[in-house]
């Protein structure tokens, strides 16, 4: 299996949503309820690019199998070197490292970009996403209780770090 990750192009765009709205619709990745339509994923995507973010594709036989990107923390000036990123690999496609490759390519663009740090939120039930981020140096910084609520239940959400040092 050769996987190869690549800027994301619009053809692309049907194969993410049907990896987020896999998620929407099935786990606590995604704190939202409806799965987005067509429309919907493509302004995030033109968004995305007319931000000069990356989105990537993770790509196997020429098939979309992941993706991931980052983005703005939050608004205010002085978070402008931190960064916070998503990475999601389809189904059927995990265990592949898939996810590794795309996020080390998205920790080399970070540091290539002159960017700080990287944060992810994570859903605290997802141990599997709290691991993979510790292969990479992520280390847990907080946690937030009873902050989302989806599929009858509260969620927290924990908050993982790295320092992008070179």
């Amino acid at each position: 299996m050769n996987t190869r990750i690549r800027q994301a192009r619009e053809a692309d765009v049907a194969a993410i949503l049907d990896i987020t709205n896999h998620e929407i619709l099935h786990s606590t990745v995604l704190y939202e309820y409806e799965p987005r339509s067509l429309e919907t994923q493509m302004e995030w995507f033109h968004d995305k690019l007319a931000q000069g973010w990356p989105v990537l594709v993770a790509e196997v036989d020429e098939t979309v199998v992941g993706f991931g990107t980052y983005g703005t923390f939050r608004q205010r000036i002085a978070y402008r070197f931190s960064v916070e990123h998503s990475v999601y690999v389809h189904k059927g496609h995990r265990g592949k490292s898939i996810g590794n490759a795309l996020m080390v390519e998205l920790i080399c663009q970070a540091r290539a970009n002159g960017f700080h740090t990287m944060i992810a939120g994570i859903d605290s039930s997802n141990m599997g996403s709290v691991a993979f981020h510790r292969k990479f140096g992520f280390e847990v910084v907080g946690t937030f209780k009873e902050v989302g609520f989806k599929f009858d239940r509260w969620l927290d959400v924990l908050f993982m770090q790295l320092i992008l040092r070179p």
